[in-house]
């Protein structure tokens, strides 16, 4: 092949990769603007009182913020007020340390991947549309963190975190048992629906089937999370328990819950970029 026909050749194939790369720069931001978000929340909470943030390195245990608030009671003890769950794994440590980038600096796209291997038909993609939204759906291999909200107030499962709070108790404890999944095409892998069975023991609403096996969770005081305060503290206290090990989920049956559940939740929601500063962060006992 001469050179002449070689480049002719090669032209397609390289006018798709910047067709790819130029996609991927228009929906993914500097790092230079993520630095700018960082420095807008140190600036908004230097010397204001708030507390530790979240979400953080469960691996990391440094921590210079002095705000001391009671851990929240063991779960089994408080009443489950909401599941929700983000794409990709808001925290990093365990088994999910794998960086998805910057994402478009409102949530999306970034946060922390599954670490480990999947095989070829774990990752066979799925053709229905799974938990659709204007930011995209999910799809096999994704990567997802549960949050199970539990609160110390006299109220029922519903939608938002406004369902953990009463009239009775505006500033009830609340304790997040936090689970990161990986989606596969495997019908023998653990099923969503049942995963966020709620259901009542001793009195207490309660997710009857919360991993127990994914190793010892990590619990560090913390606070809510979500893009909306990538550039100021949230005011909420948090007993966060993070389990460090990923567990599979047929996407399957996250596709049949995203479709009716009882928390209103049909996509999932953005990532907090996460904490680095220091005297943002508790320290991990």
């Amino acid at each position: 092949m001469n050179k002449i026909n070689y480049l002719l050749a090669i032209m397609p194939l390289a006018l798709s990769l910047t067709v790819q790369a130029n996609s991927t720069h228009l929906n993914t931001v500097s790092d230079e603007l993520v630095s700018q978000q960082r420095a807008a929340l140190a600036h908004n909470t230097k010397n204001k009182g708030f507390g530790p943030q979240s979400p953080r390195d469960i691996d990391a245990v440094v921590g210079t913020n002095t705000i001391d608030f009671g851990t929240a009671p063991a779960y089994e003890t408080m009443n489950l007020c909401n599941i929700h769950f983000h794409k990709n794994a808001e925290h990093t440590g365990g088994q999910f340390t794998q960086y998805a980038g910057n994402g478009d600096g409102q949530g999306y796209q970034s946060g922390y991947l599954y670490s480990g291997k999947l095989t070829a038909q774990q990752l066979q993609p799925v053709s229905k549309n799974v938990c659709p939204s204007k930011h995209g759906g999910l799809q096999s291999g994704d990567t997802i963190e549960v949050h199970y909200v539990h609160s110390s107030a006299q109220i029922k499962p519903g939608a938002t975190l406004g369902a953990c709070l009463s009239e009775s108790i505006k500033n009830p404890q609340l304790r997040v048992e936090t689970q990161v999944y990986v989606l596969v095409n495997d019908n023998n892998a653990l099923n969503f629906t049942q995963l966020t069975l709620v259901g009542e023991q001793n009195e207490q609403y309660q997710a009857l089937n919360l991993p127990n096996n994914t190793g010892k969770p990590v619990v560090y005081s913390g606070s809510t999370t979500g893009p909306s305060y990538n550039e100021v503290g949230s005011p909420f206290q948090v007993t966060w328990s993070v389990r460090p090990e990923v567990a599979k989920v047929n996407i399957d049956t996250i596709a049949q819950w995203c479709e009716s559940n009882e928390f209103n939740e049909d996509h999932a929601h953005g990532v907090r970029n996460l904490i680095t500063n220091h005297e943002l962060l508790s320290p991990i006992k």
